[in-house]
């Protein structure tokens, strides 16, 4: 017998807040009434406040996805040399990326639990001044990591190297400032910390980016791809280029207005709390975490290392139909279970629910863990934070 899915513990989409699900309900208008647009600006004004810029923010019409792809095709050309960061499945899955639009390749890659020191960034910079363009991962959801993007983008923009940053599950979970940082495209979703809907990708554009991207004759036009159209037809002459989704919007502003009324820094922090909690707990259990160190570890979801006899997509499958707990598996990153504190669920007994579905699911599988260790570790740390 199937439990009733109670709890959505996974790296995104997420669990989104009753505010949320009753925006997503408005009512579907005309695009061109004039209550949506003046919503469609403002949601977008809001998400400049949200990556904390003043470059152009286009709200492109599809999942995270399609603002990476959207990117990659308006930025690498045919010859141009990119360094891209690799630690992680998605970093990895940019190369494909890069080396398919005919531009040139450089890697510096680490292993799936770790990060790319800023300082091996810098030298491969200063050895190869061929490199036009940079590509990082903000935070990698499938192995639970994160890198230093302030480090990595200042060095680029000091030596005129273009950065094309992933930040999907990072903006909202830990610090990031597109403009303080000199960063040229970032691509954002909803989904994730921010705890919206699936359907939108925010995407910053500096003015260096979009000399590169002009100055690009394959650069998508009369595309859903295409960041030129909504340069031109939306941001310059307020047409849209296509039909966007009117309730994924309705979603959009709310879930951005909730995370401007908390504060960018009081939500970043909620998200280190509720990391806290749930490696304790996980610790307490007697488990190893992913992450090679708290410095690269992820404040959006905690991984944890797997002995060699549980399956991970095993014990996610059992915890959500035993207990009713949707967890994430490793995605290709490695033998690890991820628990998810995004978004509404990066708060108070979320993460502990989290860490005792993991527990009693290796148990179930006939592994060894020390349940109530583990609960009371979590739970130890969540009283000391409560009573602050």
């Amino acid at each position: 017998m199937s439990a009733p899915l109670d709890f959505t513990l996974s790296a995104g989409p997420v669990a989104a807040s009753p505010r949320t699900l009753a925006a997503l309900g408005e009512p579907i208008t005309y695009h061109y009434d004039p209550d949506f647009l003046a919503l469609f600006r403002r949601t977008q004004a809001k998400a400049a406040q949200v990556m904390q810029t003043t470059n152009d923010v286009l709200l492109m019409q599809g999942e995270a996805i399609l603002g990476l792809e959207a990117g990659a095709s308006a930025l690498f050309t045919p010859g141009a040399h990119v360094l891209n960061l690799v630690q992680g499945v998605f970093g990895k899955g940019m190369g494909y990326w890069i080396t398919g639009f005919g531009a040139i390749l450089h890697e510096i890659e680490v292993p799936y639990n770790d990060a790319v020191d800023p300082s091996d960034v810098i030298a491969y910079l200063d050895a190869n001044p061929q490199i036009e363009i940079l590509t990082v991962v903000a935070s990698e959801t499938p192995s639970g990591t994160v890198c230093n993007i302030e480090a990595i983008g200042r060095a680029c923009a000091e030596r005129g190297v273009v950065t094309f940053v992933d930040v999907v599950s990072g903006v909202g979970g830990m610090p990031f400032n597109v403009d303080a940082w000199g960063l040229d495209v970032c691509v954002a979703g909803l989904q994730k910390c921010l705890g919206g809907p699936p359907g939108v990708s925010i995407v910053t554009v500096s003015p260096r980016a979009w000399e590169r991207i002009n100055a690009n004759p394959d650069a998508p036009r009369d595309s859903y791809l295409s960041m030129l159209d909504w340069k031109i037809k939306w941001l310059e002459n307020g047409a849209f280029p296509y039909t966007p989704s009117v309730s994924d919007m309705h979603g959009a502003e709310s879930c951005l207005d909730q995370a401007l009324e908390e504060g960018i820094d009081n939500m970043i922090q909620r998200h280190a709390r509720a990391a806290e909690v749930a490696r304790a707990g996980v610790l307490g259990l007697g488990l190893e975490l992913w992450a090679k160190s708290d410095d690269v570890a992820a404040w959006c979801v905690t991984s944890v290392r797997l002995a060699d006899n549980i399956d991970h997509v095993e014990l996610r499958t059992l915890a959500r139909a035993r207990y009713g707990v949707m967890l994430s598996s490793g995605q290709g990153a490695g033998n690890l279970i991820r628990i998810g504190h995004m978004g509404p669920t990066a708060r108070g007994m979320y993460p502990v629910v989290g860490v005792a579905a993991v527990g009693q699911a290796i148990r179930d599988l006939g592994g060894t863990v020390d349940l109530g260790a583990g609960h009371e570790q979590a739970m130890g740390v969540l009283a000391r934070q409560m009573a602050l």
